[in-house]
């Protein structure tokens, strides 16, 4: 789990997010609507980074990719995008 925890913070720097803190420094949840901000391509690319640069390999990186939503689908958009 580390490494998922590795990665959100890598993009949560980046992107300079500043998320808001529940107790125990854990990030509270993102409310639903028109607050909750798009996610852009250049989120999308810069995560595809991360999680290529932590995978084990070709196919760990496939199943990675897949599960955070960011293949693209027959639209040619990625779900997390959606």
């Amino acid at each position: 789990m580390s490494g998922a925890l590795e990665v959100r913070e890598f993009l949560m720097r980046h992107d300079g997010a500043e998320a808001v803190r529940g107790p125990g420094g854990v990030p509270s949840q993102r409310s639903g609507g028109a607050e909750a901000a798009r996610v852009s391509d250049d989120q999308v690319r810069r995560a595809r980074i991360a999680v290529a640069s932590g995978s084990l390999g070709a196919q760990d990186c496939e199943q990675l990719l897949d599960m955070l939503g960011l293949i693209p689908d027959d639209d040619g958009v990625p779900p997390v995008q959606k």
